[in-house]
């Protein structure tokens, strides 16, 4: 693979044993594991703790010389994360697609770490390669954090460039990478429709991923034979219950009424922990129809990305509960998870209250091909914020 790429892309085997020992090393990465296992022995007793998270993480990556004894490595606690946070994982549509291909799986995306995790997960269950995860660099606030990224197939987008052209830069590169992905060493690539979380719970595919996929087409290639040799793959991932719904209610109620929402030091990193442990009820995956129509531009496939993701996302009760009620239908729920749901709203400050049921909300809005619901279409929203969040 040509240099070029060298800023962006995964490791390779023979980087791998030296990036290792530098994670092992990291006090960064002592203390934030030791936050999360044992947040009263790191606090109280950090020079106890932390010598004995390096011996078990040094004893947990013992004989890992290559990229691909990294990933084996990861599915045992994977499967823990899943058996613990997932009721049932069930997927639909691989069987309409090649294991000896490589695809573009572009993804609605409701969680960090987790939906490019569930997708990996399937992929590998069903015979199929692993995929390389795009992934935006203000994730990567630490170095431990990049560096185990990296070592776990994913691949850099940098969103923190300044500048318009250092920004168009940075595009092509990565638009070049990823057709050399699919089309050079067949490899699937996993990249979410857009930036960001859809924290309103509305997937819609951005124009502007579509345009960076064609930023590398030559001159005198027609676009939609371009478009086609990436083998685009829209993948619907469908969450009965967000374990970040309250926090993502905090965030677009800050957007909404205080001007914007500013993130705390390594707040990510933290809901992307979160994310992981967090219960998840049922979680379904649907992997659409590969994308072969003659598209003319960038819109027309962000289009047919997103008629694929709205006709195979899931409902469950706890998105028909909430859709309900936010339209004055105030029936109690019946399924446990959804029972759930309604109890932790009940106690939720009343100004969030629209925000986290909207989550749930709109992903029946996008199944009856409606526009997503907004404050504007609430009937009464409460605007006090003089009570504490629940």
């Amino acid at each position: 693979m040509t240099a070029e790429f060298d800023d962006i892309r995964p490791f390779n085997d023979d980087e791998v044993p030296l990036v290792l020992k530098r994670v092992l090393a990291d006090p960064e990465m002592h203390a934030a594991i030791g936050a999360w296992v044992a947040p009263g022995l790191n606090r109280k007793a950090p020079w106890l703790l932390r010598p004995l998270i390096r011996l078990g993480l040094a004893w947990q990556f013992r004989g890992i010389r290559r990229v691909d004894d990294f990933q084996p490595r990861l599915r045992g606690y994977l499967k823990r994360i899943l058996d613990k946070s997932v009721a049932d994982l069930t997927v639909s549509g691989l069987e309409s697609l090649d294991p000896t291909k490589g695809y573009l799986f572009v993804s609605n995306h409701r969680d960090i770490v987790m939906d490019p995790a569930m997708v990996n997960w399937t992929l590998y269950h069903a015979g199929f390669q692993t995929v390389r995860i795009a992934i935006g660099d203000n994730l990567l606030s630490k170095p431990f954090v990049s560096d185990l990224m990296r070592l776990n197939k994913s691949f850099i987008v940098r969103r923190s460039v300044k500048g318009m052209k250092a920004k168009l830069k940075e595009a092509q590169i990565l638009s070049r990478y990823i057709h050399h992905c699919i089309t050079e060493d067949k490899a699937n690539v996993w990249i979410a429709q857009r930036e960001g979380r859809a924290k309103d719970g509305y997937d819609k595919t951005n124009p502007a991923v579509i345009g960076m996929f064609s930023l590398s087409k030559p001159k005198d290639r027609d676009y939609a034979s371009y478009i086609r040799e990436l083998n685009i793959v829209p993948v619907t991932i469908s969450y009965e219950v967000d374990p970040l719904d309250l926090s993502k209610a905090r965030e677009l109620y800050a957007q909404e009424h205080k001007g914007g929402y500013k993130k705390k030091a390594h707040e990510d990193v933290q809901s992307i922990a979160r994310g992981m442990t967090g219960w998840k009820g049922r979680v379904h995956l649907a992997f659409g129809e590969v994308l072969n129509g003659d598209y003319e531009k960038d819109t027309d496939v962000a289009a047919a990305i997103d008629a694929q993701v709205h006709k195979h996302y899931r409902l469950y009760e706890s998105n028909e509960w909430a859709h309900a009620t936010l339209h004055g239908d105030h029936t109690e729920p019946t399924n446990a998870d959804a029972v759930k749901l309604a109890e932790r709203v009940a106690v939720t400050r009343d100004t969030l209250k629209p925000y986290m049921l909207r989550q749930y909300a709109n992903a029946v809005q996008m199944k009856r091909g409606l526009p997503a619901l907004t404050s504007a279409m609430d009937a009464a929203a409460p605007k006090s914020d003089d009570t504490k969040d629940q």
